[in-house]
């Protein structure tokens, strides 16, 4: 499959570090830190900003808020890092959190530094060798870390206090709703039918897990030598204590498939053949946690809702002027097609 581990490039332009504060701090601050530092940066991802630093012969992870965020629950470094710490011991499937910073002084923004893990992330490019066959084989292992985690005692790791799960939900409509409001550039149909939908079809009753909130193929680590083994979840900036189907949702918001939307099927590999279909996903999802999924079309609307709105506010943030990475530029299609998903899966009420 020649070399798929993710690799490091050149920074960004507007997106570099402040290499003489941050070498001088982790010397100070990282147990045996020593030599000079380098800086790379993982291109991929639209949200935290992520490099790779060698230091001496340790290679590390670091991860800080996009530039020109605001919304301070969604990016705060340090709650990151203290999911991370409390579920290293409990959940393996998470890199080992190494130090935090909280200090703007250093690079303009509280971080937090990881370790860093050598593996494969499925992005949207087909790797060789990927059968349908594997890819079903991925497709199982990725809905049993996610089943794994909505199994997981909260409490245990120390996270009963990371979330307030009673009104959950609501909550999660409402606050969408508002972020979409206040990014709103261009008219989107489907995504003004969502915000009044979700309101009047709120589920009367929820169970309680720890969630991830951005559970995808392209935020799961896998092992270079068995694609069917997930050694890591990675980017738990919205990591909560709620419903387990919103988080279900939000994963099926990503789930495209072969006759979805072109721009959509960019998302990553799920329309290869292989998949199961979103249908089929949740009733796996169902036999393994004995949840009920008979209410699965509002959470896949709200899921779809969600990730038209997480694009539109790193589009509007592009608009302003905020942020020059190009690909923020494009989003407004990826929303377009969003809109019509949402108006689809409405009057078919599935998904």
């Amino acid at each position: 499959m020649g070399d798929p581990i993710d690799q490091a490039t050149k920074v960004r332009r507007g997106e570099e570090l402040d290499l003489g504060k941050l070498e001088a701090y982790l010397l100070e601050h990282l147990p045996k830190a020593e030599g000079r530092l380098e800086v790379l940066q993982f291109p991929r991802g639209f949200s935290n900003l992520t490099y790779l630093l060698r230091l001496g012969d340790q290679e590390l992870v670091l991860r800080r808020p996009p530039l020109g965020a605001n919304i301070k629950t969604a990016h705060d470094m340090g709650r990151e890092y203290r999911i991370l710490k409390a579920l290293k011991p409990v959940y393996p499937k998470v890199p080992q959190p190494l130090l935090f910073c909280e200090d703007p002084d250093v690079i303009g923004a509280p971080f937090y530094l990881m370790q860093r893990l050598q593996g494969v992330i499925l992005r949207n490019q087909p790797l060789e060798g990927l059968t349908p066959e594997r890819m079903r084989a991925v497709a199982q292992a990725a809905l049993e870390a996610l089943v794994e985690l909505h199994s997981l005692d909260y409490r245990q790791a120390g996270l009963a206090d990371l979330g307030k799960p009673e009104g959950y939900v609501g909550r999660q409509v409402r606050g969408w709703t508002e972020r979409y409001q206040k990014a709103r550039t261009d008219p989107i149909p489907g995504m003004e039918q969502a915000m009044a939908w979700l309101a009047e079809h709120l589920p009367t009753s929820s169970s309680v897990a720890l969630i991830h909130n951005d559970f995808k193929y392209d935020n799961l680590m896998l092992a270079p030598h068995d694609l069917t083994q997930v050694i890591a979840v990675l980017d738990w900036e919205m990591a909560t204590l709620g419903d387990p189907l919103m988080d279900l949702g939000t994963t099926l918001g990503y789930w495209a498939e072969a006759g979805d939307p072109p721009g959509l099927k960019g998302f990553g590999l799920t329309h290869l053949p292989g998949n199961p279909t979103r249908a089929e996903l949740v009733q796996l999802y169902a036999e393994k946690t004995g949840r009920d999924v008979s209410g699965i079309a509002f959470y896949y609307v709200f899921g779809l809702f969600k990730v038209g709105v997480i694009m539109q506010q790193i589009y509007a943030r592009y608009r302003q002027g905020l942020t020059q990475d190009e690909r923020f530029g494009r989003l407004i299609h990826l929303i377009r097609e969003v809109g019509q998903m949402i108006e689809r899966a409405i009057e078919r009420g599935r998904v």
